[in-house]
């Protein structure tokens, strides 16, 4: 590149010496080697264009470059040919320049030397006619090399310099480069679209080959940079020369030896035809090639040898352009419409294998062949992709003509500068018309430029599908468009075929990756020893997801799920009627207050009988419905929690119980009282009658009652989420709310049952012949025992247990009370009539004279 850099300074100085002698003698002098001008039109203002249509061949290693003209590029002869069909059009449209003709003068460089010396002649003007006779701007190169070279000349006098092929992203600094303009995106723009591309099909882990040139070399670090950013690796990156074998075989190692299945090949054509008819024999397979603009769409690099590299092959290309009429012209060419011409002869020899000089060894051309029976790349015609620059390079020049000699109240109304007619039009006036310039071609085309010299970018993403004759078909699949919105530029064809890269007829996409993607639950730890793409993995804690970089902690009510790659809400956990555990218990309930239901019918069918009415028959029926009571109030406990239920439970279950107790405990006052009432003058049966076990039953419950109403107003129990029992689901409970209101309700029952009790075990040795007292103190003891066993493993059991133990404990004392007190009068009704009779009640009871 320095040699590029010092070459075009000389150019500069020598030229600008050049301008300087003419301004002084107002002659338009010929400077430099004449020759290089193949194709000419005059008109009033003319656009110069240069292009290599022969090039050098470099003959030995002691020997640079001495071959001129020894290899003919068809591609730049379509190039300098669309050129001049282009300039034809808009001379024959009314409407663009009227009343001026556009001419043109199409030069051949033959090397790099004798390119910036064909560009000097163009700029020069080569038939000494005068000043006149000067191009307005310069079409070309196709290299970004060569561009650079040419535009540190013209920048100095101010010619613009519109390129069709030069993608260099340097060339859109302005500083260096201030005249500089192209027609084909910038290399920045195409380097944005390949990291799409890798970061579309999720290609991580890649390689690059690359050519030793300006256009090379720029973009490949600029992938290299781009690719940084959006976390793709470049495994290796290694240049490709013509000449050295060493550095061809670390390449086909590195090939063999490399983990990346993606190869970027970042070269100019001629490198990568040379490139491929070398690697062809070393048997690459299994990876998927990426190519650049440059040669991705050149069909003649396919060939049997190469159909196992480039099949599947990949990338970006300019897009398809119709243009009508350009084909017919590009195929109409004969010698004689450009009679002068040497290279057209040249070419002519080349596609009919003949030469218009007799020779004993081909045959003689007569210059009447049809170009339609040849196949090369000046006759595919098929598509139009670099050729559409050129296309909007000469329409370019021709708008900006056009605005320049536009007139209107004695302005121009572009730049609001006196007018100026065609004589009178300057290469630097013209340079400020094409920074305004915004057209549409023919062929829908849109040509606008940013502050950098640069157009839209449109690409093609085309796919290489090789066939078994080592043909291929270049198929579109998709599009980049730097005009759509971020994010969306990248699209691809829907319902098209694509093939892979790999072994011939792999059809399944290849992965590329340094390292597989963390397994959910790991985090992703960067290796400082390694590319960023080859990192570890380390697992999470318990309770975290992970996005693949970090580890996240889920919001407390939120778990992670079993792949641990996101956060779900926790299972809540509560005591349910659907659960077996639920059903059971709530079927005992029910059952429960049936047998309390059905022993209240046995009772009241059977009230008048003697040992209904003993005891008093109306505790024994409020006692039932107390324990109907305490059976439901059970139910209260399973379900989902809510405020009202979770005050109803407790109230309820405290109360109804109070209810129960009070009756036993009226029940065991009126056996000790009876026995009492059976010694000579006593009269205590008067102190505790009927009314009386009414309003003990009625004091004892109104207490329990105030002391709910108590804790409900103080601070009552409430539905609480438990998040800290359990890490991966919620127990959904009742807080107690105050600790000492469920606690004194509690000891309330508790103090009930322990004076029941005590007043049940005085009295269970009475002389009766069926002894109450008896059966309450074992239904007492039963209670006591339940409620005892209650207390540490309602504080020890977990979650929905909790309740189900509380429920055990309601259902087991409510059934002791029942089976104990009421199923043995129950079973004398029903099964023993007999001792149903106050005679055998009172069979044992002692003489009344044992007691005096």
């Amino acid at each position: 590149m320095g040699g590029w850099l010092v070459m075009g300074w000389i150019t500069v100085i020598f030229f600008t010496l050049l301008t300087r002698t003419k301004s002084e003698n107002q002659t338009c002098k010929v400077i430099g080697r004449t020759g290089f001008m193949e194709f000419s039109k005059e008109g009033d203002l003319m656009i110069g264009g240069v292009f290599s249509m022969t090039s050098t061949r470099k003959l030995s290693l002691l020997v640079t470059w001495q071959c001129c003209g020894c290899r003919w590029n068809d591609r730049e002869l379509r190039f300098a040919r669309t050129m001049i069909f282009t300039v034809r059009e808009i001379n024959r449209d009314a409407t663009l320049l009227p009343g001026v003709s556009l001419g043109y003068r199409v030069y051949n460089g033959c090397g790099s030397e004798n390119l910036i010396l064909a560009a000097v002649e163009a700029v020069n003007g080569e038939d000494s006619r005068g000043c006149s006779d000067k191009i307005q701007a310069l079409l070309g190169h196709s290299s970004s090399g060569v561009s650079t070279a040419i535009n540190r000349m013209l920048s100095s006098l101010s010619i613009p310099q519109v390129s069709h092929l030069s993608t260099c992203a340097c060339l859109s600094d302005k500083r260096q480069y201030p005249t500089f303009f192209r027609t084909v995106p910038s290399d920045r723009f195409q380097i944005a679209g390949l990291v799409q591309l890798m970061k579309y099909f999720d290609w991580r882990w890649v390689g690059i080959i690359y050519s030793p040139r300006l256009y090379s070399e720029e973009g490949t670090a600029d992938f290299v940079k781009y690719a940084k950013k959006e976390g793709i690796c470049v495994e290796y990156r290694l240049p490709y020369s013509l000449t050295s074998t060493k550095k061809f075989h670390i390449i086909t190692a590195m090939l063999r030896e490399s983990s990346s299945k993606v190869i970027l090949m970042f070269m100019p054509f001629y490198y990568a035809k040379s490139f491929l008819a070398k690697i062809e024999a070393y048997n690459i397979t299994g990876k998927q090639w990426v190519g650049s603009e440059s040669w991705i769409t050149q069909a003649d690099l396919a060939s049997v040898g190469t159909k196992h590299i480039l099949h599947g092959a990949m990338g970006f290309a300019l897009p398809q352009a119709s243009i009508p009429g350009l084909g017919d012209f590009l195929l109409s060419l004969k010698p004689s419409d450009e009679p002068q011409s040497d290279i057209i002869k040249a070419f002519w020899e080349k596609f009919f294998d003949c030469s218009f000089s007799p020779s004993n060894t081909s045959t003689l051309c007569t210059g009447t062949e049809d170009l339609r029976t040849v196949s090369s790349d000046y006759t595919d015609v098929a598509f139009f992709r670099e050729e559409n620059n050129v296309y909007k390079a000469v329409y370019l020049v021709a708008y900006a003509l056009h605005a320049l000699l536009k007139c209107e109240n004695g302005s121009n109304p572009t730049t609001g500068k006196p007018c100026v007619t065609k004589n009178e039009v300057q290469p630097k006036l013209v340079l400020e018309h094409i920074k305004y310039v915004n057209f549409t071609t023919v062929n829908g085309a849109k040509v606008f430029f940013d502050e950098n010299g640069d157009s839209i970018a449109q690409y093609d993403l085309v796919n290489w599908q090789m066939k078994d004759d080592g043909s291929a078909e270049i198929v579109n699949i998709g599009q980049y468009d730097t005009s759509f919105p971020e994010g969306e530029k990248l699209k691809l064809k829907k319902d098209t075929k694509i093939v892979w890269g790999g072994n011939y007829n792999e059809v399944i996409m290849p992965r590329s990756v340094c390292r597989e993607p963390c397994p959910p639950g790991t985090r992703k730890a960067i290796n400082k020893n390694k590319p960023v793409c080859c990192f570890d993995c380390f697992e999470c804690p318990e309770g975290t997801i992970s996005n693949q970089t970090n580890c996240l902690i889920c919001p407390p009510e939120f778990w992670p799920n079993e792949k641990r790659d996101r956060c779900l809400p926790k299972p809540t956990e509560y005591l349910s009627y659907k659960e077996i555990m639920g059903a059971l218990l709530t079927g005992f309930g029910l059952t429960g207050v049936f047998l309390s239901l059905l022993i209240s019918i046995i009772f009241l069918t059977h009230k008048e009988t003697p040992i209904v009415r003993a005891n008093n028959s109306e505790l024994s029926f409020l006692l039932l419905l107390s324990l109907k009571l305490c059976f439901l109030c059970s139910l209260t406990f399973i379900g989902r929690p809510s405020e009202w239920s979770c005050m109803l439970r407790h109230t309820a279950f405290g109360i109804t119980f109070v209810l129960c107790i009070s009756c036993v405990l009226g029940k065991t006052i009126v056996v000790l009282m009876a026995f009492r009432a059976t010694l000579p003058g006593s009269n205590v049966m008067k102190w505790f009658g009927p009314a009386q076990q009414r309003l003990s039953v009625l004091t004892f419950t109104l207490i329990q009652v105030v002391i709910c109403i108590l804790w409900l107003t103080i601070n009552p129990p409430f539905p609480r989420m438990n998040m800290k029992y359990y890490k991966e689901k919620i127990i959904l409970e009742c807080a107690l709310g105050s600790a000492v209101g469920f606690w004194a309700v509690l000891g309330y029952i508790g103090l009930l049952a322990v004076l029941c009790f005590i007043l049940a075990f005085l009295a269970r040795k009475l002389p009766d012949s069926f002894n109450e007292a008896k059966l309450i103190t074992f239904s007492m003891l039963i209670f006591c025992a339940v409620w005892i066993a209650f207390i540490p493993a309602y504080v020890s059991s977990p979650g929905k247990f909790t309740v189900a133990v509380e429920i055990f404990a309601i259902l087991a004392s409510s059934f002791g009370l029942l089976v104990c007190i009421f199923v043995p009068k129950c079973y004398i009704i029903i099964f023993r009539p007999e001792q149903n009779s106050k005679k055998h009640l009172m069979g044992k009871i002692p003489p009344r004279t044992l007691y005096k």
